[in-house]
């Protein structure tokens, strides 16, 4: 049975065997993209998948990959980065260390790509890039950092000789000084919780996939997670109603700072 009640029960098994609450997710994106998966291998029910789930650890990796978003790409929005870039050297030239999170990392492009601008601002060692994200398996491969052309498609010439090694089968990979700011984590964004202090978050287009309680209650937990004057970074369809009211105010699209 595929009915909604049987994926409910699907949910709690997930939650309570692989660590993933999907309650703050929208409900119907999920359930159709479990459905989709296993249509592709012909189960007839949630329980049959289950079963696969415990036993076969490719299929837990494809679970993830499908059910968590993994779509990015370096200095995505190139003009956006500029501006963060800009809200965040006063900071950098003042200080000594900092953290920015890059939250629902993915495979790590954003993490490095906040990695490199930091070492454009000539940023001392002491501050880092917090990278996090529910799928441990695409984390695995962050680390590594190496990612085919497609995802170089917004870094010109001079950066990828400045901060990639081209490898012989024409991959990129992240050159070791630039990895090294970067620390990799598993996190789920509706249960774990946050770090405090931090000079910028960045948490690009994760948020639409949530529930409204889920997403005001993430705002609020950014917001509080931020030092005063720290930096969100949203991606381009989100926005925060009433953002005054939790202590961020909006200063242009994508960004708000708190106040």
């Amino acid at each position: 049975m595929l009915d909604e009640a049987s994926f409910m029960k699907f949910a709690n098994e997930i939650r309570k065997k692989m660590d993933f609450d999907m309650s703050g997710y929208k409900l119907e994106r999920m359930k159709r993209r479990v459905d989709l998966l296993m249509r592709k291998y012909k189960f007839e029910d949630y329980e049959q998948y289950l079963r696969i789930l415990d036993r076969d650890p490719s299929r837990q990796r494809e679970f993830f990959d499908r059910i968590t978003i993994n779509v990015t790409e370096f200095f995505r929005n190139p003009e956006k980065w500029k501006r963060f870039e800009h809200y965040i050297s006063e900071e950098i030239k003042s200080e000594r260390y900092g953290t920015i999170w890059s939250a629902g990392c993915a495979s790590g492009e954003e993490a490095y790509s906040v990695a490199i601008t930091l070492e454009e601002l000539k940023a001392s060692a002491g501050f880092k890039v917090l990278a996090t994200d529910l799928d441990p398996n695409v984390l695995e491969i962050a680390k590594d950092g190496v990612y085919d052309e497609k995802s170089l498609i917004n870094v010109n010439f001079s950066m990828r000789a400045k901060y990639f090694k081209k490898l012989e089968h024409g991959e990129y990979q992240v050159l070791e000084s630039v990895r090294r700011r970067v620390i990799f984590k598993r996190h789920d964004l509706l249960s774990d919780p946050f770090e405090k202090n931090l000079l910028a978050i960045l948490c690009r287009n994760v948020v639409i996939y949530f529930e409204m309680d889920a997403k005001e209650e993430l705002y609020r937990k950014f917001s509080k997670a931020l030092k005063p004057r720290g930096i969100l970074f949203l991606g381009g369809t989100e926005r925060i109603f009433g953002s005054r009211k939790i202590g961020l105010e909006p200063v242009e699209p994508f960004f708000y700072r708190k106040v």
